[in-house]
């Protein structure tokens, strides 16, 4: 959640739209497959250790954008059927890409954090889980029928949904596991100079068909290493302002990676986060509940035009950790993957950092005692303190093996 921006802000002074006439294209859906994709699944499979099994476990995941029946595919059907995107192009692309395609062709400086394995999943030989669904550009623009189709009108759009990865923290409205919905816009710039206000119009024409004409939104500058200029769009909700997307316009070195001239072509693009949107527009108070299989919140995910009605919430049981350690060992983001591994999501609603400590004197040169609290929840039963006892036990012994700590009694 953030407060309202106060800088960098633009809007468009009237809330109208300039479709887009793709004429005489009409949607078309492409599926690439991937040969390396299904030679590192079968690896993952033959593998024994922990990380393995942890993939294994995330790819096997229902992709909710094509589950019938959840909200986050009512939101991607509303979307492709919104007048600017409806003859867009579909793609489906694989899941376990190689890391350059994701960082190297889109212009991510080689010391990003994106790029590390803190912050993305690495398979084997620099493949990864895809973090975004952004990396389709690619796949789309080497497709010889796509390409001919540029040639011959000067314009195309395509779209791309689905799951992506990234090591994130946990906490109602984050997991590491989400949906992604993605579009590219490329255009021929004697046909249209494509600028910032032309895409601020397409994100509001996606942004009131699920919250209605009424919103109010903001746009303000960001940054992506693969558009420039790059704006966040920002709604309010519940009087506080949050971010339910980031866009721009392609960078030209992303461009001329890709194989195009930039003198020649520009375009905008946009990603939105499918679980966001839902949650967002049916007031979900929990991203664990859009995988619920309880009969009492599945009955009312079925119609995204209604408001989640709250279930009998299961109380919490509250633990903290305390524990010293050399600096060099933790990592937070492969902390909060060791709690999701050893204790499981379902039973954690949620991780706090409280307190991060140093003392030389007390502790050691390059030592530093941390203070996390453990929120556990199951949203289908009520836990019992002997189950969380277990529970917490287990993640203080795995935190002074793994990371060579010393636990704070």
């Amino acid at each position: 959640m953030k407060k309202a921006p106060s800088v960098g802000l633009s809007s468009l002074s009237k809330k109208t739209y300039t479709y887009i006439n793709m004429n005489p294209l009409q949607r078309k859906e492409y599926t690439i497959t991937s040969e390396k994709e299904k030679l590192l699944l079968d690896t993952l499979q033959k593998r024994t250790d922990t990380e393995a099994k942890r993939l294994l476990s995330y790819l096997a995941l229902p992709d909710l954008t094509r589950t019938p029946h959840s909200p986050l595919y009512a939101v991607v059907q509303r979307l492709l059927s919104l007048p600017t995107l409806k003859d867009f192009d579909l793609i489906t692309i694989p899941e376990i890409i190689p890391s350059s395609e994701v960082f190297d062709l889109f212009n991510f400086p080689k010391d990003h954090p994106a790029r590390t394995s803190s912050d993305s999943y690495y398979v084997e030989g620099g493949y990864i889980l895809r973090p975004h669904p952004s990396v389709m550009w690619k796949y789309y623009l080497d497709l010889p029928e796509v390409q001919q189709k540029l040639e011959e009108n000067g314009r195309l759009g395509v779209m791309c949904y689905g799951k992506v990865y990234r090591r994130d923290e946990i906490d109602w409205q984050h997991s590491n596991v989400l949906h992604q919905i993605d579009g590219l816009y490329i255009v021929r710039k004697d046909i249209q100079n494509v600028v910032q206000q032309d895409l601020e119009a397409v994100l509001l024409e996606v942004a009131e068909s699920l919250f209605g004409k009424n919103l109010k939104s903001r746009f303000s500058v960001d940054h992506f290493p693969y558009t420039d200029p790059s704006i966040e769009m920002v709604i309010s909700w519940r009087d506080q302002w949050v971010e339910i997307l980031g866009s721009g316009i392609p960078h030209p070195q992303v461009i001329k990676n890709l194989g195009l001239d930039p003198e020649v072509y520009t375009g905008w693009a946009f990603g939105f986060g499918a679980d966001r949107l839902a949650m967002l527009k049916m007031q979900i108070p929990d991203i664990r509940l859009l995988r619920s299989t309880d009969e009492r919140v599945t009955r009312q995910l079925t119609n995204i035009d209604n408001v989640y009605e709250p279930v009998s919430k299961y109380p919490p049981v509250v633990r903290d950790i305390s524990f010293v350690v050399t600096d060099s060992e933790l990592n937070i983001n492969q902390y909060y993957e060791m709690i999701r591994e050893v204790v499981g999501d379902e039973y954690v609603e949620e991780v706090k950092f409280l307190d991060e400590y140093r003392n030389a004197e007390r502790w050691g040169e390059g030592r530093t005692s941390y203070t996390i609290r453990i929120v556990y929840r199951n949203l289908e039963r009520t836990l019992t303190n002997e189950e969380v006892d277990a529970l917490h036990s287990k993640l203080m012994t795995e935190t002074e093996q793994r990371y060579k700590a010393a636990i704070r009694k």
